[in-house]
């Protein structure tokens, strides 16, 4: 008995033993080769397959509602971008899309995704909020699009657009990207002069934009549009900086052209220059200017006689500088100060006077 006794102690030691050998070994070999394992974990992850479905869904939503506008002037094909159904009244659908787009026009023509050309009639447009509106016979199934909040929106959302860019064989390009900033103000020129004319308050996406997608919708991944697509920085070293107008700006602007309502923007009653210009292109001017220093600003060139600025008291070559005690680089930025109020608002206007500066009360009028 003792003998047996024995033997099964030999061997539970012998087992305990080999146990820890084991283990030590082991725990010493993962020690010593790590890599090993990192790999064959490694290979496993590589064997995972992520399944994207993208946005499909969402332009579906939104894709039969785009269409192509095409402005012709005088018979020949003048300009052409994009616009969208936003709005369908007693056998009628209203479009909207840039003014830019049906600017110079005398005869209008959208296209719908499915080829079907028609004649639209200009209702009317907006140049400085860059906003049109085209009016077509309603086409069956082609249902206004859902519109979205810009103030839901955050950096980083995920838009996307649908348009023609660059060429007609290009319709109903749809390209992806993110919301990349909120209220940009970028500078716009109406003319082909260098110097900008105007301020607009935009959406940033980084989803591809190209000159034919003028007009076209921005959406969210809902596919409700959250803007109208109006410029992009085309220049060397950029890529994916696009802009759209707030839905709730250009519904807003849409509507009033429906009504009817003239768009009446306030006026001082000046005629200006960009410093910046003046400095550059005029001896006497920047002759002026130097003499005090003055590098930015808008130069009054004239006023008008009766005007709010010659009531108030503003002179030629006063040099304004700040409204409402917001800085005033240029023209544009001196327009997008003013155009935040109505007709008949009273503001203070900052003007550098022989370099000395001033500060004057004036009530605006009608432009």
């Amino acid at each position: 008995m003792k003998q047996n006794s024995d033997s099964k102690t030999r061997v539970i030691v012998y087992t305990i033993f080999i146990l820890m050998l084991g283990i030590f070994l082991a725990y010493g070999f993962i020690y010593k080769f790590p890599k090993i394992f990192q790999e064959t974990i490694t290979k496993v992850e590589r064997d995972v397959t992520v399944t994207d479905q993208g946005i499909a869904d969402a332009v579906d939503k939104v894709y039969d509602s785009v269409v192509i506008v095409k402005t012709y002037n005088k018979k020949n094909l003048y300009a052409s971008g994009s616009g969208f159904v936003y709005r369908n009244d007693n056998k009628k659908s209203y479009i909207i899309t840039n003014h830019h787009v049906i600017a110079d026009g005398d005869n209008y023509k959208v296209t719908y995704s499915d080829g079907e050309e028609v004649t639209a009639k200009l209702i009317g447009s907006d140049e400085f909020a860059d906003i049109a509106v085209l009016e077509v016979d309603t086409k069956e199934g082609i249902e206004p699009v859902e519109i979205g909040k810009t103030d839901e929106l955050r950096v980083g959302d995920t838009t996307f657009t649908v348009g023609a860019p660059l060429d007609f064989a290009y319709s109903w390009t749809v390209t992806r990207g993110i919301i990349s900033g909120k209220e940009r103000l970028v500078e716009v020129s109406l003319t082909s002069s260098t110097d900008a004319d105007y301020i607009m308050n935009v959406l940033q996406t980084d989803a591809a934009v190209n000159s034919g997608n003028s007009g076209g919708p921005l959406c969210n991944s809902n596919g409700e549009v959250i803007g109208v697509i109006s410029a992009k920085i085309s220049s060397e070293g950029v890529e994916g900086m696009g802009f759209a107008i707030p839905i709730e700006n250009a519904i807003e602007k849409a509507e009033s052209i429906i009504n009817g309502e003239e768009s009446e923007y306030p006026t001082i009653g000046t005629e200006n220059v960009n410093v910046t210009t003046a400095l550059r292109s005029d001896y006497y001017f920047a002759y002026y200017l130097r003499q005090y220093n003055i590098s930015s600003g808008v130069l009054v060139v004239n006023v008008k006689s009766g005007s709010s600025a010659d009531k108030a008291g503003i002179k030629a070559m006063d040099v304004i500088t700040k409204i409402n005690n917001k800085e005033i680089s240029n023209v544009a930025y001196l327009r997008y100060e003013l155009y935040k109020h109505e007709v008949g608002d009273t503001i203070k206007i900052t003007v550098l006077r022989e370099g000395k500066e001033k500060t004057i009360s004036l009530k605006m009028n009608a432009e």
